[in-house]
This record gives structure tokens, C-alpha cells and sequence, in this order.
């Protein structure tokens, strides 16, 4: 395929991606429960340094996206650093862009490179979702409060009389965190408007998931995930580690899929726990400098980032956020789908992807939403999620947009081909898209 030059790429040079690691994905409330997302961040950005051309003294600042930040490791990205071996006057910066914060973090430091701010950055995301926590409500905080602030054995009596056991219904973080506040709808809800809108029928949604499975497990087998990962200790006292991502079901199965019943919707819903992303725990990192720092320094970088953008869209619909930010990338570049070689687009739920491919293809969603004539392109299915996705691996939410440049990158070096496109949907209403390229 002869390679199609960007134009007028606002960029003034390729940002080299030097080396990139994650840890293995495992599931929420299993083997990485008991590690907290700093030391499951430290872990990961020690083992990617000592991998890494680059000395941690010449790191200009460390970047990590996080989404449910731990109340115990406030700038979490600080802490890992720290904790990572970095010395105490490398900066470090937190990012949040929902789940694109692992995204965001590569593209706050591409944007400190072109602003002269500094040549070497390590960047990435991590989540421990095992670790979100349960709230009081306000009432039982409201209690603790006046509890707290009373001065007699009088007062505090008063106010613990006060009390009722439905003060201790909690508020579930994990479920708040994915619930969009403006349009009141939980992410799974979100992908039900897309079914709605697009026509997916469950089976489709069911047939998507399995093949996820299918893909992931033929990946795990042949020994591609374990190129970009690292084995995890999660157990120091019986030395049992986990090398492997724990959410791929290798016996997963049309029948098993079907058996399950809608978790969002339960009446008339068609989104379900097995055609929907894993709630998962996970790191991941990279080393990042200009192409031309790169060079000079006679490194054979992993790949390189070209161009990125990031759009907004109605928050009920936020699956679609591919397909907007894709849109205004090509715009930027003057490139195609026909251009992109390997397509990773996260899959949060499955009529979310079927309903970003539908949207791809449609001429008349184009002339809808970018007044245009012609449909943003279709993607062909044989270089979609080539190695599965998030409904296979996990979503750990601010780890996962580190995670789709990390694979498009290595698939890109696999199959000798020269560019693939990362693109994921944003909670909230956004979409993110990054150009990478291998040459």
C-alpha cells in the first residue's frame, strides 16, 4: 500500500513513542483487589524505565491519566512517580478526560514538546476499579458532621437519636462515576439509545462480544499480548504473579451470551454484562520525545504519533465520539479511512462499535451531522479489533486510551504495515482519535 502523505497537519513533527508496556488486565475484585492504583502505577512505569533507552533523570515530566483518583494518593500520577524511582524534582501531572485520560495524557506532552517545555515524557494511564469506593449519603455525612461538631454528651446523644439505618444505603462510586449528570443516563444506558437508533438487535450485539472473545483468545495463544505486557506480582507472601489478562474467555459461547439477561434495561434493554466492557484493573505507559530528538539520540522508536483530535457531541449519544473525532482528524490530514491500515476502536459496549461502523459508512449520518455528502468511510471488518477489545480484556477507564496505542503501534510492527487509527468513546460526550505510524 503506497503510503498517502498528511497535509497540513497542524503538528510541526511526528512524536516518537520509544517503548510502551502495560500490565496484564484482570478483573475487578480478583487478583489485583488488594493493589491500589499508585502501586499497580509504580509497578508498571519501574518495569517500563528499565526497558526503556531513556534514563529517569532525563524525564522532563510524568504524565498519567486517572479517572476515580484515590482519595489516599491525591495528583496519583506524583505518587507513582515518585514511588517509580523518578527523582524528586521530575514534575508529575495528573489528566482526566473520562476514558480518554490515557489519551489525553500522551497528548498534554505532545503538546509541552511543540511548546519548547520539555523533549522527554513518559506518559500513560492506570485504574484500579476494585479500589473505587462506596460514599456515605449526605445524611450520614451530615450526621458524622454534627456528631463531630457537638460539644456535650447532651448534643451528641440528640444527634445520634437522630439516626436511621437508611443513612448507610451507600452511594456506589463505581456506578456513579459512570453516570453522565446532564443526560442522567449511565454509560450502558447511553449504548441502549445507539441499538434504539441504529436498529442492533441483540443477537448482533451478542455475535460482536463472542467474536471479541474469539479474537483475544487466538491473540493470548499465540503469545502477542505478552509483546507489550509484563507479568504482575499480586501476591508477595505465596509469589503468584499474573501474566496473562484474566477477562478473555476462550469457552465464551453464542449460547452462554444468550442466557443473559439486559443489565441496564431490563424490560425491553438489549445491552447485557457479556456484550458490554469488563470493569478491570490495569497500567499502562510509554516514552515519548520528537521524531527528531529520537533520531539524533539513534533510537529505533516503537512508532510514532502524527496528528490527534478530540470532539464533542450529545452526551446521550457519546458512543458515536469515534466517528466525530475520526471526522475532524481526517479534516486536519487530508487522509481517509482508506488510509488506515489497523482500526482499534475501544469497545465499550458492543452496539456502541456496531453503531460507530454503521455511522462510518452512512452518507446520510455524514450529511446530518457534518453537512457533508460523502460518509466518513467504511471500515473493513478484517482490520477491525484484530486482536479483540474491551469486552474480551476490560475497560479500565483510564488506562484503556494508552492501551489502543500501544496495539495499533505493535500490530502495526507485526504485520509491516505503516499506519492504524485509536479512537474511543468518551463519557460525558467526546471522542478521541489518534493517526500512528510505524515508519
Amino acid at each position: 500500500m503506497k503510503t498517502k502523505p498528511i497535509k497540513n497537519s497542524h503538528h510541526k513533527e511526528r512524536i516518537a513513542i520509544v517503548n510502551g508496556l502495560r500490565t496484564p488486565m484482570a478483573k475487578a475484585g480478583g487478583k489485583f483487589a488488594r493493589i491500589q492504583a499508585d502501586e499497580l502505577g509504580a509497578t508498571l512505569f519501574r518495569e517500563l524505565m528499565l526497558r526503556s533507552p531513556v534514563e529517569v533523570d532525563e524525564v522532563d515530566e510524568v504524565i498519567i491519566g486517572n479517572v476515580a483518583q484515590p482519595i489516599h494518593a491525591a495528583n496519583i500520577a506524583r505518587v507513582i512517580a515518585l514511588r517509580a524511582g523518578f527523582p524528586e524534582r521530575t514534575p508529575a501531572l495528573t489528566v482526566h478526560r473520562n476514558c480518554a485520560s490515557g489519551m489525553e495524557s500522551i497528548t498534554t506532552a505532545v503538546s509541552r514538546i511543540y511548546a519548547g517545555e520539555g523533549r522527554v515524557y513518559v506518559c500513560g494511564g492506570v485504574e484500579s476499579m476494585s479500589n473505587i469506593p462506596l460514599v456515605y449519603s449526605q445524611k450520614m455525612t451530615g450526621l458524622f458532621s454534627k456528631l463531630a461538631s457537638s460539644k456535650t454528651a447532651v448534643d451528641k446523644l440528640r444527634t445520634l437519636l437522630g439516626f436511621r439505618p437508611a443513612f448507610l444505603k451507600p452511594i456506589v462510586g463505581l456506578m456513579s462515576g459512570l453516570t453522565d449528570p446532564v443526560s442522567g443516563l449511565i454509560m450502558g444506558n447511553t449504548a441502549e439509545v445507539l441499538a434504539q437508533d441504529f436498529g442492533i438487535s441483540r443477537e448482533e450485539q451478542d455475535v460482536f462480544a463472542l467474536e471479541s472473545h474469539k479474537k483475544a483468545a487466538k491473540a493470548k495463544e499465540s503469545g502477542r499480548f505478552a509483546k507489550e505486557s509484563m507479568a504482575v506480582v499480586y501476591d508477595t507472601h505465596k509469589g503468584v504473579y499474573l501474566d496473562y489478562d484474566d477477562g478473555i474467555r476462550e469457552s465464551q459461547t453464542a449460547e452462554k451470551l444468550a442466557r443473559l439477561h439486559p443489565f441496564f434495561d431490563r424490560r425491553n434493554g438489549t445491552v447485557t454484562a457479556g456484550n458490554s466492557s469488563q470493569i478491570t484493573d490495569a497500567a499502562a505507559g510509554v516514552v515519548l520525545m520528537s521524531e527528531g530528538e529520537a533520531k539524533k539520540r539513534g533510537l529505533d522508536p516503537l512508532g510514532y504519533l502524527s496528528d490527534y483530535a478530540y470532539e464533542g457531541l450529545e452526551p446521550k449519544r457519546m458512543g458515536l465520539g469515534p466517528v466525530f473525532a475520526t471526522h475532524t482528524l481526517f479534516k486536519q490530514t487530508g487522509l481517509s479511512m482508506e488510509d488506515m491500515e489497523i482500526v482499534e476502536i475501544n469497545e465499550a459496549f458492543a452496539a456502541q462499535v456496531i453503531a460507530c461502523e454503521r455511522a462510518f459508512a452512512s452518507a446520510e449520518f455524514a450529511k446530518v451531522h457534518f453537512g457533508e455528502d460523502k460518509a466518513v468511510g467504511a471500515i473493513d471488518p478484517a482490520i477491525l479489533n484484530v486482536n479483540g477489545g474491551s469486552i474480551a480484556l476490560g475497560h479500565p477507564v483510564g488506562m484503556t486510551g494508552t492501551r489502543l496505542v500501544l496495539t495499533v503501534l505493535h500490530e502495526l510492527r507485526e504485520r509491516g504495515l505503516q499506519r492504524g487509527l485509536a479512537t474511543l468513546c468518551i463519557g460525558g460526550g467526546q471522542g478521541a482519535a489518534l493517526l500512528l505510524e510505524k515508519k
